[in-house]
């Protein structure tokens, strides 16, 4: 630049006034530098300033950007429906029906006898029978119920048999004339008492005309009154 054309101006319009317009000139393009460099540097920091996004370590304090900060709970296993079909009863259990009581009949003064009232027993008047002695006995029926029962204590109902061993002798159900049937009504603990006999002479349910006598030897008389039996009495005859 010609040196003489600054010396003009500075002298035409005096050395303040051209340093003025000078300053200005420079401040005007400092400012346009600055202003692209903040703009230049706004858009690089938008598209990948600060430090980057760390992922999300299970366990870790930090739970990174965007977490809530609550931990979500680990998904539980429901049963599956083919496991509670499993597990339920398949029918429900059954129930036993109760069986209805059967209504007791009212017993009256009278009636027959049952069995579990009764008790029967046997006694021999002698252990040994010599000679023409005949073996006698006493038979004894006692009702222990509550109330008077009525009871057929007949030869035939109520039997005392003699036996030798595995030998039937003699019973008061053989040769029975008639039906043999002796119904008495029965006190409560009074004894009905019968006497029986016995002629030393074998008998048979069909009454054979022959009764041969019994030997000499050891017996055994017992009673019955269907399923109720009177203990073993042991005799000799001689």
């Amino acid at each position: 630049m010609d040196p003489d054309t600054f010396r003009g101006d500075v002298g035409v319009e005096g050395p303040d006034v051209y340093w003025r317009r000078r300053v200005s000139v420079l401040t005007g393009a400092l400012v346009v530098v600055a202003v692209v460099a903040w703009a230049c540097t706004s858009a690089s920091g938008g598209l990948g300033s600060g430090s980057p996004a760390r992922p999300a370590v299970a366990g870790s304090k930090d739970p990174g950007p965007g977490a809530s900060g609550a931990v979500a709970p680990a998904p539980t296993s429901s049963p599956s429906p083919t496991a509670t079909a499993k597990a339920a009863p398949s029918a429900r259990p059954s129930v036993k029906a109760t069986p209805s009581p059967v209504p007791t009949r009212t017993r009256h003064p009278g009636d027959p006898c049952q069995r579990p009232d009764l008790v029967i027993s046997l006694r021999g008047e002698s252990d040994v029978y010599s000679g023409k002695g005949t073996p006698r006995f006493m038979l004894t029926v006692v009702n222990m119920g509550r109330l008077d029962c009525t009871v057929d204590v007949g030869p035939r109902a109520v039997e005392v048999r003699i036996t030798s061993g595995s030998d039937r002798v003699w019973s008061t159900a053989d040769c029975v004339s008639g039906d043999g049937k002796d119904m008495r009504r029965l006190r409560r603990g009074v004894p009905h008492v019968r006497m029986v006999d016995w002629d030393r002479h074998r008998s048979a349910p069909d009454c054979r005309s022959a009764r041969p006598k019994a030997h000499d030897g050891t017996y055994v008389a017992t009673a019955r009154l269907e399923s109720l039996k009177t203990s073993k009495v042991v005799f000799h005859l001689r």
